[in-house]
C-alpha cells in the first residue's frame, strides 16, 4: 500500500518553518482507496510571498486544526504504506520534523516520484510537477494546492507503474 501526500508550508525549512495544507491519497497500486485533506494552523504567519504561490492566507488557517490535531489521523492513514511524494525528501522532511516537535519518531519507507521519473523516463528538461505533468499530458488541476497537487502526483505514480516492467511494484521502494 502507499500514500502518496503532498504538504504546503510556511517555507522551505522544516526546522524553523511549518506546514499549512496536508492532502493524503491512499493507493492500493492500482487504485486510491481513501483520499484525506486538511488546512493546518501553522501557528505562525504566513508570509504574503507563500500565499501568491498557493492562495493560502493566514485568515483561511485561523481556524484550522493544529498539526497535532491531525497527527493520530496521518498515522493511521500512512501506517505500513510507502511515503510518496514528488521530491519526497521535502514532503516527509517536513512531516519527519513536525512529529519530533511532538516527541514521536515518524518513520516510512519513501519513494520519491521526482527519482523514480528520472529512471523511468530519462531525458526530459524539468522533473518539476508542473512540467512533468505538462510533458505527459496530466491534469493539474488547482496547482501548488496540495489536494491539486497529491492528484496529479497520483496519476504520475500510476503512470510510472504502468511503466515499470518488472512483475511486482512493491521494489519501488527502493527508489528513495
Amino acid at each position: 500500500m502507499y500514500s502518496i501526500i503532498d504538504i504546503e508550508t510556511t517555507g522551505g525549512s522544516p526546522v524553523t518553518d511549518k506546514i499549512t495544507e496536508i492532502a493524503i491519497f491512499t493507493h492500493d497500486g492500482l487504485n486510491i482507496t481513501n483520499e484525506f485533506s486538511t488546512l493546518i494552523n501553522p501557528e505562525k504567519n504566513i508570509p504574503s510571498f507563500i500565499t501568491g504561490i498557493t492562495g493560502i492566507s493566514n485568515e483561511m488557517v485561523a481556524s484550522a486544526p493544529r498539526f497535532y490535531e491531525t497527527a493520530k489521523k496521518l498515522v493511521e492513514l500512512t501506517e505500513n504504506h510507502i511515503f510518496v511524494a514528488h521530491n519526497s525528501r521535502f514532503d516527509y522532511g517536513f512531516i519527519c520534523e513536525e512529529y519530533r516537535q511532538l516527541g514521536y519518531n515518524y518513520k516510512r519507507d519513501t519513494l520519491c516520484t521526482v527519482k523514480l521519473s528520472r529512471k523511468l523516463i530519462p531525458g526530459l528538461r524539468s522533473y518539476s510537477l508542473g512540467k512533468l505533468c505538462s510533458e505527459l499530458n496530466i491534469p493539474v488541476i488547482n496547482r501548488h494546492r496540495a489536494m491539486g497537487d497529491a492528484r496529479a502526483t497520483v496519476k504520475l505514480f500510476e503512470m510510472l507503474l504502468a511503466l515499470d516492467s518488472r512483475e511486482h511494484p512493491l521494489h519501488l521502494n527502493m527508489i528513495k
